[in-house]
């Protein structure tokens, strides 16, 4: 019986969904420690979509989910006391969501650990193996629209 190899490239999509779930895991340990247990991945890809503060619809779309999914999204956020909805200047009609102090707490200690876990990876990596990591994927991603609507992540 031969055991052929995979092809080349083959193990590229699995590695990098590895990457990435190691790295998260260890982010959401560390802020379950610091006293946010309930965050999950959904959290910060909803903030990095929300910004600076975005309407339900453009939230939806960002996401890639209906208005619908993206208002249970922004409703257990505001439980969380991470988000809260203002209104618009533009459009009286309209509201926009942005993160509370709370919320902008959470990102900034978020970011804080993260920087942390890459210098953890640096010193298992190199500093330069894994720059040049980062420098190909911003490269490979760089034509490509924020868009965060990965199949299974916006389900409660």
């Amino acid at each position: 019986m031969s055991s052929a190899l995979p092809p080349p490239g083959s193990d590229l999509p699995l590695l990098l969904l590895l990457g990435f779930r190691a790295l998260i895991d260890d982010v959401h340990a560390e802020l379950a420690a610091a006293g946010h247990p309930d965050v999950r991945t959904l959290h910060g890809i909803a903030f990095k979509a929300i910004g600076d503060g975005i309407t339900a619809s453009a939230l939806g779309r960002r996401l890639g989910v209906s208005k619908q999914a993206a208002a249970k999204t922004i409703e257990g956020l505001e439980r969380e006391g991470y988000v809260e909805r203002v209104p618009d200047p533009t459009d009286a009609r309209s509201k926009i969501i942005r993160l509370t102090p709370r919320g902008r707490e959470l990102q900034q200690l978020a970011f804080r650990i993260m920087a942390a876990q890459r210098a953890h990876w640096a010193e298992r990596l190199g500093e330069e193996q894994l720059a040049a990591l980062e420098s190909g994927l911003r490269a490979i991603t760089a034509d490509q629209e924020m868009r965060f609507d990965i199949p299974g992540w916006f389900h409660s």
